[in-house]
């Protein structure tokens, strides 16, 4: 597909006429390892400048998962070099700042767990459609770090800082049902209809007032800018923790199936 051979770890396709499908493709659950945390990251930009996209679809593989998020590898690379830790960091900031200032807009649908960088491109989406059993959980605390990524920027706006807090400092799965019912996604259907409902979307808007739909989008968003800073703040405590002794606890538990043992 011209202009977008590079980005090789997602899987592209164009299911109907003026959309854009990106398709998160990869082994436990749907994990994104490095290669696929830098593609998810730049390829926005690149989706910015094609006039035939007029809305994109992401989603994961198959039926059983959106994304298990970053995988243990990349997490274990972080951890022991400082130059992996920072590209991997100037990679979260580009994900969640492309995906704001990408004009068309991004309809998520969510089978299955979505978790980490998967989920961030869930949730700042601009319509996020959940099957009842999906399972949203942000594990950065259980890893052992702070909530970085895009909680802090809009998980007090989708759902309320009490609901943020309780479920980002525990770390309490959401299902689907629950996600809709705080606001946390736009619309939850039976878990078959998801894919179906996100294209149905997706084509809606592909059919609809270009300048219309984008100049929504692009103000609405605002909500999100005025909030860099509380953005910049959660992604710089992350990466400090990746340096730290928790997160070392936090790979090994999840690795050894196993509770956490933080000292």
């Amino acid at each position: 597909m011209p202009g977008y051979e590079e980005f090789s770890s997602l899987t592209i396709d164009r299911p109907a006429d003026g959309v854009l499908r990106i398709v998160l493709d990869g082994p436990n659950l749907n994990s994104v390892g490095a290669e696929a945390h830098r593609h998810l990251a730049d390829i926005w930009p690149v989706i910015a400048l094609d006039e035939s996209v007029r809305a994109v679809v992401i989603r994961g593989a198959g039926e059983r998962a959106f994304s298990a998020g970053g995988s243990f590898d990349l997490v274990e690379a972080m951890i022991g070099d400082y130059t992996s830790r920072t590209r991997v960091m100037r990679e979260a900031r580009d994900l969640v700042r492309n995906i704001i200032e990408v004009p068309q807009p991004i309809i998520s649908a969510i089978n299955g767990p979505a978790a980490g960088a998967g989920l961030v491109a869930a949730l700042l989406a601009d319509i996020s459609v959940a099957g009842r059993r999906a399972k949203i959980v942000d594990g950065h605390v259980r890893l052992g770090v702070a909530a970085g990524d895009h909680a802090a920027i809009c998980w007090p706006l989708l759902t309320s800082m009490a609901k943020a807090k309780y479920h980002l400092l525990t770390n309490e799965v959401l299902t689907g049902e629950e996600a809709e019912r705080i606001g946390m996604v736009s619309l939850c259907v039976d878990d078959d209809q998801v894919q179906d409902r996100a294209m149905e979307i997706a084509q809606k808007l592909a059919a609809g007032s270009r300048a219309g739909i984008q100049g929504t989008k692009m103000a609405l968003n605002g909500w999100y800018r005025q909030a860099m800073p509380i953005f910049d703040a959660s992604l710089g405590l992350e990466f400090y923790h990746f340096g730290g002794p928790d997160v070392v606890e936090g790979v090994g538990s999840h690795r050894e199936k196993r509770e956490p043992r933080f000292s």
